[in-house]
């Protein structure tokens, strides 16, 4: 017989002081007060009973399925193996369930009822939908599975609906061709592309403002399919963004910078496209992901994402019903933002992140270990805007002397797993929730990571790994509190 895990959201009587109501108390609950009459009604089905409230009634089981279960800390939960154990209770006469706005994967709850509905099954109730409000953002039912991540070792799904992309979990971040870290020559530039493709790690993120990154694409793709089988192109990923100026979103303005992004990268249809908002004090960014929307449907994109949107706004664009598949941000072991606030919606609605910064430029490395920046010309210089970037979160956070003491402590972990501190770095954050893949940028024909990038999928953190980590993570500050939501710090002066 299957186990049936019930669970109460009322606190432990224990906690109380006193159950005893006071005089003061029993005056409030006078009978002409009291509207909740006949609260239960035991039909002559044993296993059900009405509750009932006036005109107001509703049968249901009398044991209850819980899905707090869905939430995590019970085991990864699979959409689809969900779906089918709901059935399975069901068809056994289990047919209430009880679920809740914040317990993660109860929406897929919604699936399931559009299956019965179909059949149109009576006995089915799903009950107790409990609402939270958050800061004002109030929580809704959301529409029909938003996304869900299947992968292996390498490779994740982001997925909205019908709308789906494979990706390697270690992502090629192009931002190094946009200038400031040292020439970048063409044909060196593509034959280290094709380097970084051959040893698996086939997924390329670029934007349109990053100088020639999706015109290097475009050269890397065509040398792709003349020399590369056809099976080989096929797990070739172009991720781009989309940085417009605040101008009139207009369906042809869209259509036409679109329009430029898949010239340069010589593709049909753009794999991703990541769009990005200045101010969200102008709501055009509505407008530009409804047309952006509109190009995927006509197949000019395959899947619309966003790189750097908080979550409210992600709140915003999810209701109304723009299928974004992921959000792209900054997200490394000092800048944790991302899971206080936005991975918490994400679980809810099967968006992924995808994350950059996740190496901080370089500085989460054995380069930077035992290093005093504060003496001139003590250590390495800070000679890239990636490194200048991220030295600044590091000040935010909580000043080189603890980011020395967090080294140190990823030294310790690599060396007990024969890795690096990049690798361990990088691997922390791919186990995160929702975060479907990391960025590690490319110097392209400069220099090389790709055995140290590979490295990462054989790479598995234990417990005390963690709890180290976490020991000195938790001496920082709050990013969240200095600098604000995701993307804010590109938005707040």
């Amino acid at each position: 017989m299957a186990t049936l895990h019930l669970h109460s959201v009322l606190p432990n009587p224990t906690s109380f002081k006193s159950t005893k109501a006071t005089t003061s108390t029993r005056r409030r609950l006078l009978p002409n007060s009291v509207r909740c009459v006949e609260a239960t009604q035991v039909t002559g089905e044993t296993q059900r009973v009405t509750v009932r409230n006036g005109n107001d009634s509703l049968d249901i089981c009398r044991v209850l399925n819980g899905m707090w279960q869905t939430s995590g800390g019970w085991g990864r939960i699979d959409r689809d193996d969900a779906v089918e154990a709901m059935l399975r209770y069901a068809d056994a006469g289990l047919s209430t369930f009880d679920m809740a706005d914040h317990f993660r994967l109860s929406h897929l709850v919604i699936g399931m009822a559009e299956l019965l509905h179909h059949n149109s099954l009576s006995k089915f109730t799903f009950s107790s939908i409990k609402k939270t409000r958050t800061k004002g953002i109030q929580k809704l039912s959301w529409r029909p599975v938003q996304g869900v991540l299947t992968e292996d070792n390498r490779r994740a799904v982001v997925k909205n609906g019908k709308d789906s992309l494979d990706i390697s979990r270690v992502v090629n971040g192009m931002w190094q061709t946009s200038g400031g870290w040292g020439r970048i020559d063409r044909d060196n530039a593509v034959d280290a592309m094709l380097k970084y493709a051959d040893a698996g790690l086939t997924t390329f993120d670029m934007a349109d403002i990053y100088g020639p990154a999706e015109d290097l694409y475009g050269i890397f793709i065509n040398r792709v399919r003349q020399e590369r089988p056809p099976e080989f192109l096929e797990k070739i990923r172009g991720l781009t963004k989309w940085v417009p100026p605040p101008v009139k979103m207009t369906s042809s303005y869209v259509r036409d910078s679109i329009n430029v992004s898949r010239k340069r990268m010589d593709v049909a249809s753009l794999d991703m496209l990541q769009f990005h908002w200045w101010d969200y004090a102008n709501t055009g960014y509505l407008d530009a992901l409804k047309h952006l929307t509109d190009l995927k449907e006509e197949g000019k994109i395959k899947t619309v994402a966003l790189t750097n949107f908080d979550t409210e706004r992600l709140q915003i664009i999810l209701e109304n019903e723009i299928p974004v598949v992921s959000n792209q941000v900054q997200h490394s072991i000092v800048d944790m933002r991302p899971q206080q606030k936005m991975a918490e919606l994400c679980q809810l609605t099967g968006v992924k992140l995808i994350t950059y910064g996740t190496v901080m430029g370089g500085l989460l490395s054995e380069k930077f270990l035992d290093t005093n920046l504060n003496i001139p010309f003590a250590g390495p210089p800070l000679n890239t805007p990636s490194l200048q970037k991220y030295k600044r979160m590091v000040d935010a956070w909580g000043g080189w002397s603890l980011f020395q003491a967090l080294l140190q402590t990823l030294k310790g972990i690599a060396s007990k797993h024969g890795a690096t501190i990049p690798n361990v770095a990088v691997k922390y954050i791919l186990d995160q929730q929702a975060v479907a893949g990391s960025m590690i940028g490319v110097r392209l024909g400069l220099s090389e990571h790709i055995q140290d990038s590979n490295a990462v999928f054989s790479l598995a953190l234990d417990e005390d790994d963690i709890r180290s980590i976490q020991e000195v993570t938790k001496k920082g500050k709050n990013l969240l509190k200095v600098i604000g939501d995701c993307g804010d710090e590109y938005r707040r002066a």
